[in-house]
């Protein structure tokens, strides 16, 4: 089987960067499949699971949202946070989770909805990330 580089980066630096056999990324639209020689294009990214598959191998992150492109060489996720499932703090997703849902709750008069709601949405996507793939045996 072909391959496809994918390359995974942040405001931090490069996260991940190898040759790959599928990614799977969480589209604004749904889940989007990209093998090697797919289209090229370029969508937005919602915060979620990113799987990746390498030979036998898969490998999960979560991410923040962000923007994918696909060229004809390589994959680019320009992504604002990324981390490996078994990087993820739990109890700090939870914490964030928990900030999140009280401001929006409480609705102060100084609340940025988009950016607590979006904060929401990042500190669920990590916490669904690790229950998902921490339970599963490695690869299913």
């Amino acid at each position: 089987m072909s391959s496809i580089k994918l390359d995974i980066v942040t405001a931090e630096g490069v996260v991940f960067s190898e040759d790959v056999d599928v990614v799977v990324a969480p589209g604004v639209e749904g889940q989007l499949g990209i093998l090697p020689h797919h289209t090229p294009l370029m969508t937005m990214l919602q915060p979620g699971e990113l799987r990746v598959r390498k030979g036998g191998e898969e490998f999960f992150l979560a991410i923040s949202g962000g923007f994918l492109e696909v060229r004809p060489d390589r994959v680019i996720v320009l992504a604002d946070a990324a981390e490996r499932v078994e990087e993820i703090d739990v109890a700090r997703a939870e914490e964030a989770k928990r900030r999140a849902q009280e401001r929006l709750s409480q609705r102060p008069p100084d609340l940025d909805l988009a950016r607590a709601e979006a904060g929401l949405r990042r500190a669920l996507a990590r916490l669904e990330v690790v229950q998902r793939r921490r339970k599963r045996k490695p690869g299913t």
